[in-house]
């Protein structure tokens, strides 16, 4: 069975007829509502705050935002934000209580820094990884969904975003542009091996170092768990002064373009080789 990101542009996926079928489908409201509690759990918000829902949708986990008791910590404030604008029209016609914003997070996230104390995404950014256009790069555009993400964060705010990766791969290039970011990011996995398996990407702004690593505090407590801080590895990486014309240069400058979404070659064992006399 083919992924829907596969296919088409979510903005053209979800066509009227999609996105109310989508909405209207009690299976999906059931999966949509377990993955929100689970990443309010990991949010562990103790407050009434301002939540940005990325891929809202038709607000399906936004009500469940609205609806947290004052014993759970809410109820809490939303904005969302969609590519899609069918998606965002059911939304309306729901009468959902968040504010909504039709915009593309590949684009980046539009937001004055610090305007949220959270942020949440469900089944939202595995889109990203996919490109639509020749010119455009996939890693180019998670790099700025991260970056702008971390600016409109609140210092030690956090965001849980679950997805569903296709592979190893996508899920490590989603987990290093969030560290590139400047992220303290940890990765769980429910029902794992199954089916049915969840991955959710647990993230923090600053708020100083945790013991062990723990950048996320999720892990705290568990047993048999490594902890590695791919920030810290990074910082150790570019300590070391880079020369004009090396191969750590290049390979920094090729990173640069790759971020504002450019075309880049891919790099190979001659990247930054010195080339010998011709006679």
């Amino acid at each position: 069975m083919s992924r829907p990101e596969d296919l088409l542009p979510p903005d053209l996926y979800y066509s009227p007829a999609e996105s109310a079928k989508y909405t209207t489908s009690s299976r999906i409201q059931n999966i949509q509502s377990e993955m929100t509690y689970r990443a309010l759990s990991l949010l562990s918000l103790h407050a009434p705050s301002l939540i940005l829902d990325i891929g809202c949708g038709s607000g399906l986990s936004g009500e469940i935002l609205s609806s947290v008791p004052p014993g759970g910590g809410g109820p809490h404030m939303w904005v969302g934000i969609d590519i899609s604008a069918s998606m965002l029209g059911i939304a309306l016609e729901r009468d959902v209580e968040g504010d909504l914003l039709l915009g593309d997070i590949g684009q980046g996230v539009p937001f004055r820094p610090g305007s949220f104390d959270a942020a949440i995404s469900i089944s939202a950014i595995q889109w990203l990884c996919n490109a639509d256009s020749s010119d455009v790069s996939p890693t180019g555009r998670l790099s700025r969904f991260f970056n702008t993400l971390y600016s409109s964060l609140r210092r030690g705010g956090r965001a849980v975003c679950q997805f569903y990766p296709k592979n190893d791969t996508q899920k490590q290039m989603i987990t290093s542009a969030a560290i590139k970011a400047g992220f303290g990011a940890g990765l769980l996995e429910d029902d794992l091996g199954t089916k049915s398996a969840k991955v959710y990407l647990v993230l923090t702004v600053g708020g100083g170092d945790l013991q062990g690593g723990d950048i996320t505090g999720v892990v705290r407590g568990m047993e048999g768990v490594d902890v590695v801080d791919g920030r810290r590895r990074m910082m150790e990486k570019r300590r070391g002064v880079e020369r004009k014309g090396s191969r750590a240069w290049i390979l920094k400058k090729k990173e640069q373009m790759e971020r504002k979404g450019k075309i880049v070659k891919q790099s190979s064992k001659y990247t930054g080789r010195k080339r010998g006399p011709l006679f």
